[in-house]
């Protein structure tokens, strides 16, 4: 496969500043960076972006995360690894991610659980932070990136 361009917020660096700028955020609010590269993690598994898939886990490495964990990402929920905040901020990451999947894409079982282990800021950068590799997401899918091109 072949890129189809560059990626959109490298052709336009207006765009690129305001990705990284929102990208500080959820860190600047004291989420976990590793909670964070998980999150990445899991909605590009999701999503398919190959390019986020081998991005963030050299990432979440940088940041101490076990292979352990790594690895079972995508099964969290029968994984013994994860805390329940990080169980929340996985399914709260699913629900956004997966938004035409159902009815209520965000139930309030998802969202409340959330509330329990994140106050109004570290929900809202929460909920940014997944909003955020969304976006990446969907700029490397549509120009087609290539997976290993990008060496975080």
């Amino acid at each position: 496969m072949q890129e189809r361009m560059g990626n959109p917020a490298l052709v336009l660096p207006e765009a690129m500043q305001a990705l990284n700028a929102l990208s500080t955020v959820p860190t600047e609010t004291g989420l976990s960076p590793k909670l964070l590269e998980l999150v990445n993690l899991r909605a590009s598994q999701i999503n398919g972006c190959s390019v986020c898939i081998d991005g963030h886990w050299r990432i979440a490495r940088k940041h101490g995360e076990t292979d352990e964990r790594l690895f079972a990402v995508a099964c969290w929920r029968d994984a013994p690894y994860y805390s329940e905040a990080e169980r929340a901020a996985l399914a709260l990451t699913e629900a956004v991610t997966r938004t035409s999947d159902r009815a209520d894409p965000v139930p309030d079982d998802i969202w409340d659980e959330a509330t329990r282990h994140y106050d109004g800021r570290s929900l809202a950068a929460l909920v940014i932070a997944i909003a955020n590799i969304n976006v990446w997401n969907r700029l490397n899918i549509a120009t087609r990136q290539i997976a290993g091109a990008w060496k975080p």
